[in-house]
């Protein structure tokens, strides 16, 4: 039996909160947890968008990490 190892080269994470520190929180534990894998953060888009169902402002991510 043979093992095969392969190398990831890229991940990409989504992240939503409804709080901008407990989203950061977030993304931050993530990329911790990435660099486990030997993956860095390569780009990081956001947006902010208004829910008016709860009527608060509901903050997006999405976090592009690739091979160091």
């Amino acid at each position: 039996m043979d093992f095969i190892l392969d190398k990831m080269e890229h991940k990409i994470e989504f992240f939503q909160d409804y709080d901008l520190k407990a989203l950061e929180r977030r993304i931050e534990e993530q990329i911790d947890l990435n660099k486990a894998l030997m993956l860095g953060v390569h780009s990081v888009q956001h947006q902010i968008t208004f829910d008016p169902n709860r009527n608060k402002m509901l903050y997006s991510a999405v976090v592009h990490f690739r091979a160091s």
